[in-house]
């Protein structure tokens, strides 16, 4: 009998406990099915071939079905959607960098490893626990428990099948993941073919914008900068100031400035998916996508300005490693971080602060042809530490050194992150300061001759905004010239640096973007604009 409960209430917790993370709620999560059948079912069957078959069987699938139940839980904290194994499986690559990033390689490979012992751990103990040298018979008192506990759970899970739940905190964890995955997995197979055949019969044809002829385009993503920056209490009051600093600064220089609001395909992370979303506007929501897109012959905002003739700069400070994807977009330079003359120290994640990047960019990448740059900043990129100053007199920025002395300040990651309300003032103030520093770089570099596109990437994860927050991001626009801002006003956008705030739930989506700079810009004078409040949805 103690084998059987030892069996039972293993089972139950391993297949069980990852809904707790998952949901937060452990009173309606408290009974797996699965786990009152399967236990006494094997204890009950003859220790024979087919009972090891069953039992490495079962064992593979309890041990699936928990690890895509915990990366369900961890995708929703991180990226507020379920997870997709189809999708999500190349991002572990991309994760184990990021931790690197963040504790450093020896903590990183420790982890793994602690990872791989706990897995072998439990492979073991399931295999003790349902392939002892015994077995149960149904006539002793364990065999009939046994028996019973099998007749009940069986009858519980086929009714719940049927959409009778006879216990309220009882689940089917196994079952609902496999189910769940495998419709994923067809739907989303469905979805590459649909989406492969899109980009192939309905291109983006490359668009020259005359209009945008001879002037600098900047188009520079904030990291992390979403809508619950200005709009949740917690950072409005950090956010809103600065704003309202920097809208009063830009008209001190004659600049005009107006924004609004886009909705981005993702949030939390995976920030490459938005900034491929612009350039190439098509929705770009998950990684797939995004390598069917550079694979195939699809155009994007890089073909069109190439087309006007601006020479085409990426600025990417936070890639590492070999690039492939920026060469397959086709831009004429590309800043990586080891193409940056930085010599002041990486802060954790963030190899080089946005001030830096920006004033870089100013003095040694822009130079005296027009250019369209995409920039990627990454100060306000996770863990949020430590929080930088803006440094006033741009000519101290020099090399980087200037930022030695924050190599070391302020709590170290592993100790932030004990702290959710310290992890949120962190990201607000993270924030600020990139959004401070680029209002500071738009009053040097923007003139009559530059159109500066500022918004942010994605929404920070759930446990900055909530569960519910909406996806859009922030935008604003900024150029010496108000003829260039008059199309974005048509399309809904407002005067000054606070987007309407009322309107994050109806926000266009990003892809929109390239659909408005050719339509607006095409005509030699660009004089012609879409009506007034046209900010209709695109399928793209």
């Amino acid at each position: 009998m103690s084998r059987l409960l030892l069996t039972l209430l293993t089972l139950n917790v391993l297949l069980i406990a990852p809904l707790w993370w998952r949901f937060g709620d452990v009173s309606s999560h408290l009974i797996a099915w699965e786990a009152l059948i399967i236990a006494p079912l094997m204890l009950l069957l003859p220790p024979r071939q087919l009972r090891r078959w069953l039992v490495v069987a079962f064992v593979s699938w309890i041990l699936v079905a928990t690890a895509a139940n915990l990366g369900d839980a961890a995708i929703n904290m991180a990226f507020a959607r379920p997870l997709n194994l189809y999708l999500d499986i190349p991002l572990l690559r991309s994760i184990y960098h990021l931790l690197v990033g963040n504790v450093g390689q020896t903590v990183a490979v420790c982890a793994m490893f602690v990872g791989a012992a706990v897995l072998l751990g439990i492979v073991l103990g399931l295999l003790r626990l349902l392939l002892p040298p015994f077995h149960y018979c149904v006539k002793q008192l364990p065999g009939a428990a046994a028996l019973a506990v099998l007749v009940v759970a069986t009858s519980g899970a086929a009714l719940e099948l049927a959409g009778v739940r006879l216990v309220d905190s009882a689940r089917l964890p196994m079952l609902n993941t496999t189910r769940f995955q495998w419709q994923q997995i067809a739907d989303t197979h469905a979805a590459r073919l649909a989406f492969a055949e899109q980009l192939e019969t309905s291109p983006i044809a490359t668009q020259p914008m005359p209009g945008l002829e001879g002037r600098n385009v900047l188009l520079t993503f904030i990291e992390s900068y979403g809508i619950s920056a200005l709009n949740d209490p917690r950072y409005a009051d950090v956010l809103l100031p600065t704003l309202s600093e920097m809208q009063q600064r830009l008209e001190n220089r004659h600049l005009h400035v107006v924004s609004g609001m886009l909705e981005a395909p993702i949030q939390g992370g995976q920030s490459w998916l938005a900034h491929a979303t612009v350039l190439s506007g098509r929705w770009i929501d998950n990684q797939l996508w995004y390598r069917l897109m550079l694979n195939s012959d699809h155009s994007t905002l890089i073909d069109d300005f190439s087309a006007t003739g601006q020479r085409t700069l990426s600025v990417m400070p936070a890639i590492t490693m070999a690039w492939p994807e920026g060469q397959a977009y086709g831009f004429d330079q590309i800043a990586a971080a080891n193409d940056i003359d930085y010599a002041g120290p990486a802060l954790n994640w963030v190899t080089m602060p946005d001030q830096f990047t920006l004033d870089y960019t100013q003095r040694h990448l822009l130079g005296d042809t027009p250019v369209f740059a995409q920039l990627a900043l990454i100060s306000s990129h996770a863990p949020w530490t430590p929080i930088l100053p803006v440094i006033e007199d741009w000519s101290l920025i020099a090399d980087g050194q200037i930022f030695t002395p924050w190599e070391e300040a302020g709590d170290p990651p592993e100790v932030l992150w004990q702290d959710i309300e310290r992890i949120r003032d962190h990201y607000a103030w993270s924030v600020d300061y990139a959004v401070k520093v680029t209002g500071r770089w738009a009053e040097r570099v923007v003139d009559n001759d530059t159109l500066l596109i500022v918004l942010g990437d994605h929404q920070a994860a759930p446990l900055i905004t909530g569960d519910d927050a909406s996806k859009a991001v922030p935008v604003h626009i900024i150029s010496g010239d108000p003829a260039l801002l008059a199309p974005f006003l048509a399309r809904g956008f407002i005067p000054g640096t606070l987007p309407a705030l009322e309107q994050a739930a109806n926000a266009p989506r990003m892809s929109q973007l390239r659909h408005w700079l050719q339509a607006d810009f095409a005509a030699p004078d660009a004089d012609t604009f879409p009506p007034p409040g046209t900010t209709t949805r695109m399928a793209p």
